[in-house]
């Protein structure tokens, strides 16, 4: 009899966690983009989110909470109830970030839930067409003949932008000076002007600036050429070793939110890509489908963070 009714017990208990997460969503969710308005970050996020609430038939309020290289929205989705209501929306920043703090307010593995990328966005390296260069090779030859006098330009110590000049710069065998500025316009200017030498710049940005001749594009840091610049080769193409540093954008959510809710977050977010009006805007934003399961990446998350770990020691980053 006792066994019987701690059998009833038990499969209650089972109902009543599996009901919320049937009944989900039954009220706005909030998503939780660590960067402010206007980057890709966020831009990306909007256009999904825009779809994603239609189907799920509930509005996904988007807040921007900056600060201290986004770790301050990825600690707040960290220490965020568990319910499917709070998602964080964030770019491989994630998995630099411990290579860059050594404080870290939450645990980049264990406090999330990887759900499942947008897709990534491929950074070109940029300069001037006054600095002369029409390769990526006669630069590397150039600053490798004079160490130490060339720059770059990124949009902060451990951001993408700056890990992705590291990995070329390793894997190429050439030094350059790190410039970092407070974001993409300044490093832009800089590069227009000809004060920076070079700047991976996310290629949405920079497209106009090189269709119009204002800047040149020597290559793209992709897996893959980038369709946008068909002709420009990618870091791999070059011959430079483990230098490919593509930016993913994706949605996450704090760790133990129920599997059903992840997975019918997984389900719809694949069904609002695949609809052509979302296709089309994330193509013009230059973005590249990227279809993973929630354990691929979740994976791809834990390798990156070992691989930017090394980058970071090999360059000389230091942990703050």
């Amino acid at each position: 009899m006792l066994h019987r009714l701690g059998l009833i017990a038990l499969c209650l208990l089972l109902t009543q966690a599996a009901a919320p997460a049937q009944d989900w969503p039954t009220r706005p969710i909030r998503a939780i983009i660590p960067f402010g308005a206007g980057s890709a970050t966020d831009l990306v996020p909007r256009i999904v989110f825009e779809q994603l609430s239609s189907q799920l038939g509930q509005p996904i309020v988007v807040e921007n909470r900056t600060g201290a290289g986004g770790t301050l929205g990825t600690s707040a989705v960290a220490k965020a109830d568990s319910d499917g209501y709070t998602l964080l929306a964030h770019s491989n920043a994630l998995t630099v970030a411990p290579a860059i703090y050594s404080n870290l307010p939450y645990d980049t593995v264990n406090d999330f839930t990887a759900i499942i990328p947008f897709g990534s966005l491929p950074a070109v390296l940029i300069m001037s067409p006054e600095k002369g260069f029409k390769t990526i090779q006669a630069m590397v030859a150039a600053a490798k003949a004079k160490p130490g006098s060339f720059n770059y330009g990124s949009v902060g110590v451990g951001s993408g932008t700056h890990l992705s000049a590291e990995k070329l710069k390793l894997g190429a065998g050439f030094d350059a000076v790190h410039i970092p500025f407070r974001g993409g316009p300044e490093a832009l200017t800089e590069v227009i002007a000809g004060r920076v030498d070079f700047y991976f710049c996310p290629i949405n940005t920079a497209l106009p600036l090189i269709r119009e001749g204002k800047l040149v594009a020597l290559v793209t840091n992709g897996t893959a050429r980038a369709p946008e610049l068909p002709d420009v080769p990618t870091t791999l193409e070059a011959g430079y070793k483990d230098s490919d540093f593509p930016i993913w954008i994706g949605m996450l959510a704090p760790a133990r939110t129920p599997q059903p809710i992840i997975d019918r977050l997984s389900a719809e977010t694949i069904k609002a890509l695949k609809v052509p009006g979302t296709q089309d805007r994330l193509a013009k934003a230059g973005i590249t489908p990227l279809m993973m399961t929630p354990p691929e990446f979740d994976a791809r998350i834990k390798a990156e963070i070992v691989s930017n770990i090394a980058v970071a020691k090999a360059a000389g980053i230091k942990p703050n």
